[in-house]
């Protein structure tokens, strides 16, 4: 098979970015290319076409290298409930949720056949594959039954270049120690180094590069520099923070409540391209405030959730301030959380059968968590009696536990393609509940939902931005970037040479 491995020397040293920009810059030279990340551990997934889930992280490369997604580019993916348990999420479907020594000590061998069948499938598809680590591949305590790093790149037999993060410091130590950690066959494999999240002036590093390349005996391949609001959607809590930590500055102000087990952050990655609006995460009451709009979004686990949100009194605050006129939309696991009663009926959300749970009560309804999960690429339109002046039918994706069922009367928001009625629509659109993840990436609504926020405060509306032209923009942008830091002409090299061996 021709292909590269990118590793890293720890978790977001920019693996997802760089796989990213290659399979862009490959696509862009007329190969045909896949990425590929065997095993993946987020809450931030993906909805194939067929209505699998797999991590968010490939479905983006694969836009990236314009190819439709699927199960084959991310067989197995890990979504945290706890601390202590995953859920696995085998070729796009939930098959069971194991503890981290349930996972290591009875899905290795299952893992181990799945990733070989996905790395034949998609040798058999693609003439190039980009495949992604994850963490480091010398974590010691792991290596011995590890399904995502070395034993990956030997099972595919391509070469590894190992990416490292200056921004953060430590990045010789952190080569080099990795490097030394590997097994001599481990080490033989990795065909060079990548420095990323540079910053200042590149060519006062050449003595860096130089050390480097002397001390390890393994080509720099490329310094890269550091990236600012690159809105290629993360994999992971840490892509998160470091997203929105940067976008306080927008005079429209939206408070996101940061669950411990928030899922699909994606949903509020097209602020990011609003530039009046501020987004910031709450974790704690004191960092509440008086935001113009509260997104209570999605969660892997809602009940844990909604118990988090009352250890620390942010329920009475969202309570309060939607009575007093906030504008609040929840998503997905937010919505059931903004409901009256949360029941886990065979125990699917909590792991306790019958469980019952108030839930905030500013949506009249009821979730009911059953076993089998809801995954689907959705097409609707908003729902007739609300009359917006937006025309373009509204897409995204459902992936949840649970029916809600309401106690009254209300007025929906969607009328889904099947012409099933979905969410909820209060107060002309003061409170928000719809499983629908993505409601932000469409345009149009965006755009109304914001000028409604902006007339409120007496400011002027604002045009429609397409996000999906300047991100499809974005990715050209950063692959030529990338590009020209890196040494592209050996790269491609090495991946000819390599794959002419097997």
């Amino acid at each position: 098979m021709k292909g590269i491995m990118i590793q890293g020397t720890a978790s977001d040293v920019g693996k997802s970015l760089i796989v990213t920009a290659m399979c862009r810059i490959l696509a862009n030279e007329g190969v045909k290319v896949a990425p590929f990340k065997s095993q993946n551990m987020s809450n931030n997934s993906y909805v194939t076409q067929d209505g699998k889930e797999i991590g968010r992280a490939q479905g983006i490369q694969a836009e990236a290298a314009r190819v439709e997604p699927t199960v084959w580019m991310n067989p197995i993916l890990l979504k945290p409930r706890s601390d202590q348990h995953a859920e696995i999420v085998y070729l796009g479907k939930a098959i069971e949720t194991l503890s981290g020594r349930g996972y290591r000590d009875h899905f290795y061998e299952k893992g181990l056949e799945v990733i070989k069948k996905s790395i034949h499938q998609l040798a058999d598809e693609y003439d190039v594959v980009v495949i992604e680590g994850a963490g480091s591949p010398v974590e010691i305590n792991l290596k011995d039954r590890e399904l995502v790093n070395m034993k990956v790149a030997e099972l595919a037999e391509v070469p590894v270049v190992l990416v490292a993060d200056i921004d953060r410091g430590g990045v010789f130590a952190s080569i080099v120690g990795t490097l030394e950690l590997l097994e001599p066959y481990e080490r033989q494999r990795v065909v060079g180094v990548i420095i990323n999240k540079f910053r200042g002036d590149i060519t006062l590093f050449e003595d860096g590069v130089q050390w480097l390349e002397e001390k390890t005996g393994v080509p720099v391949l490329g310094v890269l520099p550091f990236v600012e609001n690159h809105m290629i959607d993360g994999e992971d809590s840490l892509s998160i923070r470091s997203q929105f930590s940067n976008r306080n500055e927008g005079t429209i102000d939206i408070a996101v409540i940061n669950l411990p087990f928030i899922s699909n952050y994606s949903d509020l990655e097209p602020f990011l391209f609003e530039k009046d609006v501020s987004l910031r995460l709450v974790n704690h009451a004191s960092e509440f405030g008086q935001p113009d709009a509260v997104i209570l979004p999605g969660t892997k686990s809602t009940i844990s959730d909604l118990k988090n949100l009352r250890d620390k009194q942010l329920d009475i605050l969202v309570q309060t301030y939607v009575a007093n006129g906030g504008y609040i939309v929840g998503i997905c696991g937010g919505y059931q959380i903004l409901g009256g009663y949360l029941i886990d009926e065979v125990g699917s959300d909590t792991g306790i059968t019958n469980y019952m749970v108030k839930g905030l009560g500013v949506i009249p309804a009821a979730t009911t968590f059953y076993k089998e999960k809801e995954t689907n690429r959705v097409s609707a339109m908003y729902h007739k009696g609300l009359e917006l002046p937006i025309h373009q039918p509204i897409v995204g994706y459902e992936i949840h536990l649970g029916k809600t069922i309401f106690s009254k009367e209300v007025c929906p928001f969607l009328t889904l393609s099947n012409g099933e009625e979905e969410g909820y629509f209060a107060n002309d659109g003061q409170i928000i509940g719809t499983y629908l993840h993505h409601l932000f990436h469409n345009d149009e609504w965006r755009n109304h939902w914001l000028n409604m926020i902006r007339t409120r405060k007496g400011l002027p509306a604002e045009a429609i931005r397409s996000i999906s032209d300047y991100k499809d923009k974005r990715f050209d942008s950063i692959a030529a970037e990338m590009k020209s830091h890196l040494k592209w002409d050996l790269i491609k090299k090495i991946i000819n040479q390599w794959g002419s061996k097997t």
